[in-house]
């Protein structure tokens, strides 16, 4: 496996053709931690608030300080909290919903949220995934995941189909080899 070396400064050039589905798992596999623009967000918005600043920036600079996401093989986790924990575990089965939100001041910082959704029957999100800057590949991500948790493999489902078959036509053999020998006893029954 050859290692391409470039010198210091250059960056290297964007793929032509979409992402990949292994390249997509990595960039978002990597994703621990929210972006550090996610601090600024908290604090213009603890200082839009003006009088309740102080109050508001406390809860929220801790929050963004222990803040960790993880996304595996089976689903997705988020945890934060200093003195109230939370700790919120999805499997891609569970997810029914996805959307992207960016308020103008997310756009300025470069941020996006990644909002899920289940069947859990509130109205707002299960969780959402915020402060991070590679928002379109988490959803393209979850989708990927999300379809490939609620369809089998084609070749699964036709061996599925063909034992079904298989066993429904010997099911019928059954019934008209019975249906045959009632009518030949009624038909017996009846001569004497």
């Amino acid at each position: 496996m050859a290692i391409e070396r470039r010198p210091r400064g250059t960056a290297a050039t964007a793929p032509a053709t979409p992402t990949a589905p292994t390249d997509l798992d990595g960039v978002v596999k990597a994703i621990e931690r929210p972006h550090p623009n996610l601090l600024w967000l908290y604090v213009i918005t603890a200082l839009l608030t003006v009088v309740g600043a102080p109050v508001v920036l406390v809860p929220l600079y801790f929050r963004y300080h222990t803040l960790r996401y993880r996304f595996d093989d089976e689903g997705l986790h988020a945890s934060w909290g200093i003195l109230f924990r939370r700790e919120v575990s999805l499997t891609y089965a569970r997810i029914q919903d996805i959307h992207l939100r960016r308020n103008v001041i997310e756009r300025w910082l470069g941020l996006g949220s990644v909002q899920i959704q289940t069947a859990s029957g509130s109205g707002s999100a299960e969780l959402v995934v915020e402060g991070v800057t590679q928002f379109v590949e988490v959803r393209d991500f979850l989708y990927a995941k999300m379809r490939g948790a609620h369809h089998k493999p084609q070749s699964a489902a036709r061996v599925v189909d063909d034992q079904a078959v298989a066993l429904l036509r010997e099911i019928k053999d059954e019934l008209r080899m019975t249906r045959e020998r009632l009518a030949a006893r009624a038909g017996g029954g009846d001569a004497a």
